[in-house]
């Protein structure tokens, strides 16, 4: 019994020892590497300060012109009204013509206009009515516009009928309340999906681009030719590559609570947890990709367009999924990034949501485990 148990105990020992010599020998590669450093450590640096500071889907100190036909106190206090308003930036403006030639233009993006009979007519049953034009160019724009102006109007109504000690009549009465992010800034949206953005560089785009890279340098022949198998080979770039690509969401989640100030209310361990299957998926995807083209250039435009602009586009880190055509909604079910986008969004800003986190989990585990048998299975020694 001990002379058969002896040489497993050694076969064993053999591949453990060959298995840290193959995830050294990744590290020392990672280290030697520049562009390895440069897309797992400066390349989220400088997407979090791009969309941290300089990407926003808020309407914020919007250019429009005001113009009061006929001036009065009522049309001057509607203006101080928006003029006090961080929402706009207004130009007054002493006639339609001139305010028309700045909409042209693009000077500004909206026309607020009060016609010479505005005071007398507020003074009515029905009101007066102020004219709004805005440049329908961009949509989302445009529809911000117009409803911070009618939200302004409601709420000078309402401040002039208390100062002068009458309730202001509606037929309805609404009363706002914002749930997860209530500063409504898109800055808290936007940064928690880049941590989706971000593991997809490293785990599918490096991944990719490395193992392509060993093929042109002639280093996996070399290997071929050791004792290693295949499977020591992609559990040693796998453990190399899961380990970089964990710093980088530790970077990237540390800059989105302590320099943008974006809440984590959920558990920072179920964000480990799922993204670690997320991390799995992406590797298995780069690897795919890099068993399958074994030119740097083929596989990092695979990984482009199979991997990164689909979580880009079509993952929810900017675009509704649910505002998307029936035919492109089905796309994204083969997307892996709009599962994690949906976990990490939930988990900043609404907390350990389980009836979101478990099925978007179990979907991870699915296609990570799909990716990682492809691979398993496409991978032989073998150079043909």
């Amino acid at each position: 019994m001990s002379t058969r148990g002896g040489p497993d105990i050694r076969l064993r020992g053999g591949q453990a020892m060959r298995l840290r010599g193959l995830i050294r020998k990744e590290f020392l590669q990672i280290v030697r590497d520049p562009s390895s450093i440069a897309i797992a450590f400066l390349m989220p640096f400088f997407l979090l300060l791009l969309f941290g500071y300089g990407v926003s889907l808020d309407a914020d100190r919007v250019p429009i012109a005001l113009v009061a036909e006929a001036p009065s106190p009522d049309s001057a206090d509607f203006m101080a009204a928006l003029q006090g308003s961080h929402s706009f930036a207004p130009r007054v403006m002493a006639s339609m013509p001139e305010a028309e030639e700045a909409l042209l233009k693009g000077e500004v993006h909206g026309i607020v206009r009060l016609r010479a009979d505005f005071p007398r007519r507020l003074r009515l049953p029905e009101g007066a009515p102020v004219q709004v034009i805005v440049n329908g160019v961009d949509a989302n724009t445009a529809r911000l516009v117009l409803g911070y102006v009618e939200g302004a109007w409601g709420n000078w109504l309402a401040a002039r009928a208390a100062g002068q000690g009458q309730e202001l009549k509606l037929p309805v009465a609404l009363q706002t309340r914002i749930w997860f992010n209530s500063e409504v800034k898109s800055r808290n949206y936007l940064v928690p999906g880049l941590v989706a953005i971000i593991m997809t560089l490293i785990g599918a785009l490096l991944t990719a681009l490395v193992m392509a890279r060993e093929w042109e340098r002639g280093t996996m022949e070399a290997l071929m030719v050791t004792p290693v198998s295949m499977t020591e080979v992609l559990l040693g770039k796998l453990v190399a590559y899961f380990t970089l690509g964990t710093g980088g969401m530790l970077l990237t989640v540390g800059l989105a609570v302590w320099l943008f100030e974006v809440p984590l209310r959920g558990s920072f361990w179920v964000l480990w947890m799922c993204a670690s299957l997320f991390l799995l998926a992406a590797l298995g995807m780069g690897l795919t990709i890099s068993t399958l083209a074994r030119s740097q250039f083929v596989a990092g435009q695979i990984a482009l367009i199979a991997t990164f602009l689909p979580a880009f586009l079509l993952s929810g880190f900017i675009f509704d999924i649910g505002s998307m055509p029936a035919g492109v909604q089905v796309i994204t079910q083969a997307i892996v990034a709009r599962y994690f986008v949906a976990i990490v969004q939930t988990l900043f800003l609404a907390g350990d949501v389980w009836s979101v986190i478990v099925p978007n989990a179990l979907a991870l585990t699915v296609l990570a485990a799909i990716f990682l048998t492809i691979t398993w299975k496409k991978s032989r020694k073998r150079l043909d």
